[in-house]
């Protein structure tokens, strides 16, 4: 099993990185604020544009530690990864076992998206006996679990999506729901992404671009290419298949998000409102929201598939490994992650 390492963020936009020997450095206005030993760096992400030094992209090329870009606001910019590496073979048989079973692949996906959601909801009704009869919410949980029939009838991607998005917004009406504090500051009308429009939409792009971010580093650790997925359409410079992967997961980041709500973790303060209407999390937003991640990152789950306490932090790993196995012929099917 993997060693559960350090993702290193860096929040402030005049931070630069460099390398000292056997050390990372991070300089802001050319004073040393930061310096970790390079064997404890498993993931770097840069909220700046400064950027970091020729020397320690090498280093991390040299140590496959990827380097992800994304602008403050948390929009993915690029990631320096070094050349591709590991098993063409992998790669070759990635491509031919997309084109074989990518429909049967999306319909697993997204059928376990949608039982995640219906879990996510379920929680929220089991802790807060009030919303037990709620209409709106049984409405939702039955569009899910309708949805999850029409996703194994469909014959296309396309159709599969178009189920995907019909459930998404079902969900996503009744998200404001599961924001259940009444002292919480904010509430949530509909999903927003480029850009959000208001907080809650902000958070939520914003650990998604995290989670993301890590799944694309996970694939390329497993030999798989992040850049060929099964069910987003391919686009230059996307990581569709980390996108593809994503979907199963996104009801970490959703509870995780409702948690940061409800327990009034981040207030109004931790925004920036521009005039375009667009809302992001400020510098002060992004270090509460990045410090209560890494710490829901170790928590541990057990794993549904492999019958295992992991970190949580692990979960992109463990899921890459199990597709890489699946493309390689090693298991019949690959196991989608379902919540319990």
């Amino acid at each position: 099993m993997r060693k559960l390492l350090n993702t290193v963020y860096v929040t402030n936009e005049s931070a630069y990185l460099s390398l000292d020997g056997e050390n990372l450095v991070c300089k802001i206005d050319g004073e040393e604020r930061l310096r970790i030993p390079f064997e404890n760096v498993e993931n770097i992400v840069c909220f700046n544009y400064i950027g970091c030094s020729p020397a320690l992209m090498g280093k991390c090329v040299g140590k496959t530690i990827p380097i992800n870009f994304i602008s403050p606001q948390g929009k993915f910019l690029a990631k320096v990864c070094g050349e591709t590496k590991g098993n063409v073979f992998l790669r070759v048989a990635q491509i031919d076992r997309f084109r074989e079973a990518g429909i049967e692949l999306s319909q697993n996906t997204m059928a376990a998206k949608f039982s995640n959601c219906r879990q996510v909801l379920r929680r929220t009704i089991h802790d807060n006996p009030g919303l037990r009869e709620d209409s709106e919410i049984k409405n939702v949980m039955e569009v899910l679990e309708q949805g999850i029939e029409k996703v194994f009838r469909a014959e296309t991607i396309e159709e599969i999506m178009g189920i995907e998005g019909n459930c998404a917004r079902s969900y996503f009406s009744v998200f404001d729901k599961m924001i259940t504090n009444p002292k919480a500051t904010f509430s949530f009308e509909y999903r927003t992404k480029r850009p959000p429009l208001d907080p809650v939409n902000a958070v939520l792009s914003f650990v998604y671009t995290l989670m993301t971010s890590e799944f694309a580093a996970s694939l390329e650790t497993v030999g798989l290419d992040s850049y060929i997925g099964f069910c987003h359409s391919l686009r230059s410079g996307r990581s569709s298949l980390a996108c593809d992967l994503v979907e199963e997961t996104r009801c970490v980041v959703e509870r995780f998000v409702l948690t940061l709500l409800n327990l009034q973790i981040i207030g109004e303060n931790d925004f920036e409102r521009q005039i375009s209407g667009a809302v992001w999390l400020n510098d002060d937003g992004r270090k509460k929201v990045l410090a209560r991640w890494q710490e829901k990152k170790r928590s541990d789950i057990v794993h549904p598939y492999l019958k295992q306490k992991i970190p949580l932090g692990l979960l992109p790993y463990v899921q890459s490994n199990l597709l890489a196995k699946y493309v390689r012929g090693d298991i019949e099917e690959y196991p989608a992650f379902l919540l319990k």
